[in-house]
């Protein structure tokens, strides 16, 4: 072998090693998650049964539409607090619109029960204003998404506060509801046998979760409107010159993100089903945590729906684990903190390294 090959040779090896360490390093905190599971499933077997896998795929598709919305927000280098108090009033809303006819404590006794789809239009609807809301203050007066969603999150508490305590309901948990609403949410799509005649139901709202997510990938990869979000999101500037209209982009994301706190809050009224005041805290955490682990990047103009579900996955498989290993609830919010900081810390080193 010449020495011109060789010093390619070791040029190439070189070139393959520093690939291999960026993957190492681009992907640790995944990597990390997956060792810390495994080490859960040796540590409690329990972990990998069947009931709990299905618990884990619930949970997933509980939390995913939320972390699709909030998704988007991220792409334009925003974020939004204001999610998890959007889920919750949109709970505490469907929730109070369709209680049983026969509820003792029915917030509105003179409006019955209402259609299902009248009131996934009202949460869904409430849902879109309230990002719309967001939209307009980001796109028209270019404040950060940080300020504005976290005013619009202190509004909707007060809003929540005081919706609790209207009609009949005197600020207690919003319950008694209609069975056609938990059937919609909750019976079952089919069951997973476990052995010894028994088996895991895995409920509608997964199936729902999954075409969400199908929406979600054919708006963000084959719309137009996709395209406008990923150019906003890489270059405002740019994204302007070439005809895009930002302030109408800025507010479709954020609506879109909206729209989709209202189906989450629609579907946790049913899952939940003892609604209150507290329902939705820290869903933001969560959503925005499963997105940066997801690969969705804090720069801007970058992020999969893929990887969202992946990140929610992965979320929602360390923290049933953590359950399962007896770790005090509440280190999870360190553990949410710490994940959202490293996970941040990574995607800043990959946009550095680029640079």
């Amino acid at each position: 072998m010449s020495q011109e090959s060789k010093e390619l040779a070791a040029k190439a090896q070189k070139l393959s090693g520093k690939q291999v360490g960026d993957l190492l390093m681009n992907n640790m905190l995944v990597i990390i998650m997956i060792i810390a599971a495994i080490a859960i499933a040796i540590y409690r077997p329990a972990f990998v049964s069947p009931s709990s896998i299905i618990n884990i795929i619930s949970l997933t598709a509980a939390y995913l539409p939320a972390a699709l919305g909030i998704a988007g927000c991220i792409v334009l280098t925003g974020t939004d607090l204001s999610a998890g108090r959007a889920v919750g009033l949109t709970a505490c809303v469907s929730a109070s619109l369709l209680q049983s006819v026969t509820a003792s404590n029915k917030m509105w006794p003179g409006i019955g029960t209402l259609p299902i789809p009248v009131v996934i239009v009202i949460a869904m609807g409430i849902g879109a204003l309230v990002g719309a809301f967001n939209g307009f203050f980001v796109g028209k007066f270019k404040l950060h998404p940080f300020i504005v969603t976290l005013g619009t999150q202190l509004i909707l508490y007060t809003c929540l506060l005081l919706y609790v305590q209207m009609g009949n309901n005197g600020g207690g948990t919003i319950g008694s509801l209609d069975s056609s609403y938990t059937s919609f949410v909750r019976d079952p799509l089919f069951s997973i046998p476990t052995g010894n005649g028994a088996s895991v139901p895995i409920p509608r709202y997964v199936l729902y979760s999954i075409i969400l997510a199908i929406i979600m990938w054919f708006i963000w990869n084959k719309t137009t409107f996709g395209k406008n979000m990923f150019a906003l999101g890489s270059n405002e500037e740019a994204a302007r010159v070439s005809g895009v209209n930002v302030l109408v982009t800025t507010i479709l994301v954020f609506a879109l993100a909206g729209a989709m706190y209202g189906w989450t809050g629609f579907i946790e009224g049913a899952r939940v089903a003892a609604n209150n005041a507290n329902t939705g805290l820290n869903y933001e955490l969560d959503a925005i945590a499963a997105c940066v682990i997801g690969g969705v990047s804090f720069v801007g103009g970058i992020g999969k729906i893929s990887g969202i579900i992946i990140g929610v996955i992965m979320l929602r498989l360390i923290f049933v684990g953590l359950t399962f290993a007896g770790i005090d609830q509440n280190y999870q919010y360190l553990i949410k903190g710490g994940i959202i900081l490293f996970a941040c810390a990574l995607d800043m080193r990959k946009y550095l390294a680029k640079k």
